[in-house]
């Protein structure tokens, strides 16, 4: 792939997602759809996706993003189940999925099937959070599955050397096979509790927020080599990393936490769009790979292995949530109480994704001498299965979710402890500011010091009015009226500057100046929705 060819494929892939913003359909769906689409247009050349590019170039900073935004102390609260989805139900479709395989296609080897049963197995959450999170799920279910996706691609990666190691005749016992996937497990949380606190302290004192998120750039590329230089995993090494820098964000200053929020979600959506783009544009190649199977008992044997691989979650799913609650009082005490329909939605969001088609790339033609059997219809399954979970649970997961009529989020709640917390730390800033004024060495005038009262008490009273009445008008809280208000301002004065710099009163420079000040003002007085 040249350059012009990259350039045109995130290009391509941004646009499509951009427009996928404005429609109901789920980014990664269109962008597959896209992606399957210009695959057979003239013209466009041929996207095969790289293993050695995917795994560590792409899956490190992904991986990293979703760690930095996901809640350490959240994820902890929900250990059981996260291990059970992200370890325990990867082996368990590793091994299911691929003997289901075996059974179903004929003369396909069992150490294959398997090798296919792990590439298959890690369900990848970007799509199926992101509806979550749009349709207001119950914060738990929204972590479970962020937590899946962290940590099972290692299981995967790791089950997957191991059936490969099998399949091209390494002689890999069961007892040997249980040894390298602990020592990888055990060996990337190592790599990434060594690494995570030099890194913290290097990054709070660059002293420079440019600097910062340059580390910072570099943080998940670090974590996972050093962790795959060792031989371990470095998908966790990246997610230990992860989790610790974003429980510990607070520690650095505000102009780093601004740029880099702006700078890694910039990265996820290149990342992700380019991705699911390319997952579209393998069609071709890995069609024309099938060689002795036809397309039609190929076909045959995609639909077997697709209701497979969504069956055996089910199978998992459902026991893993209510066996530990019948067996153990202690579980039941401390977990909250769940129906039927969670762990249906914990099912059927079990898309798959770029990981298991790198993965599955990954698989050599010839390894130590032998000849890896029945690699390209391997691969025909792999993709079959990630575009099948994609638009046919993709595209029902909202509907279905709607139809459950799931408890949403308790937005009043929420804002109700929001204006709590609010309050007391407004409290101990004022209490803070009357301290310091009492110094002679922090004297201000009246006005300076009665203009930083009047910002505390805006932002303690700003929270309290969102549970007030809206205008029944405009249908706004005093607060949207406040910052909408606040906003028209804003514009004005903006307009103002650059009308100076167009008659050149002011230059760019100065422009520039005021502008910042009017930004920092505007991002002070809107506060960022989720989503």
């Amino acid at each position: 792939m040249d350059a012009l060819q990259l350039v045109g494929l995130v290009a391509a892939s941004a646009a499509v997602a951009g427009v996928a913003r404005r429609t109901p359909v789920p980014a990664p769906l269109l962008l597959v759809a896209a992606g399957l689409a210009a695959s057979y247009v003239p013209g466009v050349p041929d996207y095969t996706l790289d293993p050695h590019i995917v795994l560590p170039l792409i899956l490190p900073p992904l991986l990293y993003t979703a760690a930095v935004e996901s809640s350490y102390l959240d994820l902890r609260a929900n250990l059981r189940p996260v291990a059970l989805l992200s370890v325990g139900y990867v082996l368990f479709a590793t091994v299911a999925v691929g003997w289901l395989a075996y059974v179903l296609v004929p003369d396909l080897p069992l150490t294959a099937a398997l090798v296919l049963g792990a590439v298959v197995a890690p369900p990848d959450a970007v799509a199926a959070t992101a509806i979550a999170r749009k349709l207001g799920l119950p914060n738990r279910i929204t972590t479970i599955l962020q937590g899946e996706s962290l940590v099972n691609d290692a299981t995967a990666i790791t089950a997957y050397k191991v059936a490969l190691a099998a399949a091209v005749g390494e002689g890999v016992s069961w007892v040997g096979g249980i040894e390298e996937f602990a020592l990888a497990a055990i060996g990337g949380i190592g790599v990434g509790l060594v690494l995570m606190l030099p890194i913290h302290w290097l990054r709070r004192h660059l002293g420079e927020a440019l600097l910062q998120n340059t580390l910072s750039l570099l943080i998940p590329f670090v974590a996972y080599a050093a962790a795959e230089e060792v031989g371990a995993s470095g998908v966790l090494a990246v997610v230990v990393v992860g989790l610790f820098l974003g429980h510990r964000n607070w520690q650095v200053g505000f102009a780093t936490r601004l740029q880099e929020e702006a700078v890694w979600k910039m990265v996820a959506f290149v990342l992700e769009s380019a991705v699911f783009a390319l997952i579209g544009l393998q069609l071709p190649y890995v069609v024309q790979g099938l060689g002795q199977y036809g397309m039609g008992e190929a076909a045959w044997y995609a639909a077997g292995v697709f209701v497979a691989v969504v069956v055996v979650r089910f199978v998992w799913v459902y026991p893993a949530t209510f066996l530990p609650r019948w067996m153990s009082k202690r579980i039941r005490e401390r977990e909250p109480g769940v129906d039927w329909r969670a762990p249906l939605i914990v099912g059927w969001a079990g898309m798959r994704g770029v990981v298991s088609l790198a993965i599955a790339f990954s698989i050599p033609v010839v390894a130590d001498g032998e000849e890896f059997p029945a690699r390209n219809l391997v691969l025909f399954l792999t993709f079959t299965t990630v575009i099948g979970t994609l638009v046919v649970q993709g595209l029902t997961l909202p509907p279905l979710i709607r139809f459950l009529k799931m408890p949403g989020r308790d937005t009043y709640a929420e804002t109700l402890a929001e204006a709590q917390a609010q309050s007391e730390a407004s409290r101990a800033a004022e209490e803070r500011l009357d301290a310091l004024l009492e110094d002679e060495r922090n004297a201000l005038p009246p006005p300076l010091a009665d203009r930083l009262r009047t910002v505390l008490e805006r932002r303690r009273n700003a929270v309290w009015e969102r549970l007030g009445a809206v205008n029944e008008v405009t249908g706004e809280t005093v607060d949207d009226t406040y910052r909408r208000l606040a906003g028209e301002m804003i514009d004005a004065e903006r307009e103002v500057f650059v009308r100076f710099r167009d008659e050149r009163r002011i230059d760019d420079e100065m422009m520039r100046t005021l502008l910042r000040r009017l930004d920092l003002e505007e991002a002070a007085a809107y506060r960022e929705e989720s989503g």
